[in-house]
C-alpha cells in the first residue's frame, strides 16, 4: 500500500528565509543526492497598492527576466499577479535556475523584496515521482518553502512530501531512505505528520455528489463500498437521535442556548487558561491534548481497532466562541458530528465562552458528552468498519 507521509515542520520567521534555503539545499548535496530540481514562484500581491517586488528584483537581476510573467493559475477565479516563476503557468516553465540566484533574491526578503508569496521546492529522484497526493493541495514530493505576507507579519512554512509503501499488516511504516531522511532531519523539528494511504479508485467506492457532512466519506484509500455504507448508516442514526444521545450522557450543566450565553457574556470577559481544565476532565478518558495553531486544541485517542477518534475544538483568537466536532478517522474514511456543550445549543454552531466558570461547565458538558459517544457510537462504527493497520494515523 502506497502512503503519502506529509511531514510540517516547525518553520521561525525568525530565521532569514536565504538562511533556511541554504541549508535545506545543503542537505540535499550532503546526503548525496545530487543538485535538486528547484520550482519556484515570487509573487507580487493581487491587489494594486503594493509596492512590486518583481520590479525590484528585475531592476538588480535583469537575467530574470525570462521568468517573469503576468498569469493566474484559475483564470476567472483568482486574479493575475505578477510573478517570477519557472512554475506550469511561467513563460520559462520548468527551465532551471541557478540556486545563488534564489539565494541572493532571499537574502532581500522581507526589507528590499516583500514578495507578496514565495514558494521553493525542492526535489530529487530519491522523494519519488511525479505522483501527487491530495494530503498537500495535489503537490509533488520534496521540500517546499513558503514565506508569505500576512497582516501581522510574515508567515513561514517548511514541510516535505514523501511516499513509502506500507504493509496493511505490519506494525510500523517503513523508514525512509537514509538520504530522504537526512534531508528532513536537516528540516528541523517536526510538528505533525499527515498520513495518506492511496489505493486504486474503485467506481462502486466513489462517494456521492453531495455527501452530508456528518457521513463517513472515503478519503483516497476507498475502503470497500459496504464498509463506507455501514459506517454511514451508523453515524446518520446516531445523527437523527442526537437528543437521545444527549439525554443518555446526562450532562452535568444545563447551560443556556447560544443565543442566551451571548446575552449574557459580558463586554470583555474571558475564561482565562484553557487547557488545564481541558487536560483533567479529558485525561482520564484516555484523551491527550495538544495546541496545533492558535485559537484551537485537539484531544486524540486510538481504539483497540486502530482507529483514531479526535476531539476538534476551535476557540478563536478573538471572539472566544466555542465550535467543537468530534471525528473518527479510519484507514479510508472519516466521520464527522458536531459537539454542542448543552442540550439548548444543538444545531447552533458556535457558542460563546464566557468566564472561567462558564468554561469549566461547557468542558464537563463536553466530557460527558464525548464519554457516551465512545460508549454508543465508537464502538458502532468500530464494529462497521475493518480494523485500520496498527500504523495508521491520520496525523501525528
Amino acid at each position: 500500500m502506497r502512503v503519502a507521509l506529509l511531514t510540517t515542520f516547525a518553520a521561525s520567521r525568525k530565521e532569514p528565509l536565504a538562511a533556511a534555503l541554504e541549508r535545506i539545499h545543503a542537505s540535499f548535496l550532503s546526503a548525496g543526492l545530487g543538485e535538486p530540481t528547484i520550482t519556484f514562484t515570487l509573487a507580487d500581491a493581487p491587489v494594486p497598492g503594493f509596492v512590486s517586488s518583481v520590479e525590484r528584483v528585475l531592476k538588480r537581476y535583469p537575467h530574470l527576466d525570462r521568468f517573469t510573467s503576468t498569469a493566474t493559475a484559475l483564470p476567472g477565479v483568482v486574479p493575475p499577479v505578477r510573478q517570477i516563476s519557472n512554475g506550469s503557468i511561467s513563460p520559462a516553465a520548468g527551465h532551471p535556475i541557478d540556486v545563488q540566484s534564489l539565494l541572493a533574491i532571499a537574502t532581500g526578503v522581507p526589507k528590499s523584496f516583500p514578495f507578496h508569496s514565495i514558494s521553493i521546492h525542492l526535489h530529487a529522484a530519491a522523494f519519488g515521482g511525479a505522483e501527487k497526493s491530495s494530503a498537500a493541495g495535489g503537490a509533488t514530493p520534496g521540500v517546499l518553502i513558503g514565506d508569505n505576507w500576512w497582516v501581522n507579519g510574515r508567515q513561514r512554512s517548511l514541510m516535505a512530501l514523501t511516499f513509502v509503501d506500507a504493509d496493511p499488516a505490519g506494525k510500523k511504516l517503513p523508514a525512509q531512505p537514509e538520504s530522504v531522511a537526512a534531508v528532513l532531519a536537516a528540516c528541523g523539528k517536526i510538528k505533525k505528520t499527515t498520513q495518506t494511504p492511496l489505493a486504486a479508485a474503485s467506481p462502486r467506492a466513489a462517494a456521492p455528489a453531495t455527501p452530508t457532512p456528518s457521513e463517513a466519506a472515503p478519503t483516497t484509500s476507498t475502503p470497500s463500498p459496504d464498509t463506507i455504507a455501514a459506517v454511514n448508516a451508523v453515524v446518520r442514526d446516531a445523527k437523527a437521535r442526537f437528543a437521545d444521545i444527549i439525554a443518555r450522557a446526562n450532562l452535568p450543566h444545563d447551560l443556556p442556548s447560544a443565543r442566551d450565553a451571548l446575552a449574557t457574556t459580558a463586554l470583555g470577559e474571558t475564561a482565562g487558561p484553557l487547557k488545564p481544565a481541558l487536560v483533567r476532565a479529558f485525561a482520564p478518558l484516555g484523551y491527550d491534548c495538544k495546541s496545533e495553531a492558535a485559537g484551537t486544541f485537539t484531544l486524540r485517542r486510538r481504539t483497540a481497532g486502530n482507529l483514531t477518534v479526535e476531539i476538534g475544538l476551535d476557540i478563536g483568537t478573538w471572539s472566544r466562541s466555542l465550535l467543537a466536532m468530534f471525528r473518527v478517522h479510519g484507514l479510508g474514511f472519516k466521520s464527522l458530528l458536531s459537539l454542542p456543550p448543552t442540550r439548548h445549543a444543538i444545531d447552533s454552531g458556535q457558542y460563546r465562552i464566557g468566564g472561567p466558570e462558564r468554561w469549566q461547565q461547557i468542558v464537563d458538558n463536553l466530557a460527558a458528552l464525548v464519554a457516551e459517544l465512545d460508549r454508543s457510537l465508537v464502538p458502532a462504527i468500530e464494529a462497521a468498519a475493518r480494523p485500520s493497520p496498527a500504523w495508521y494515523r491520520p496525523t501525528g
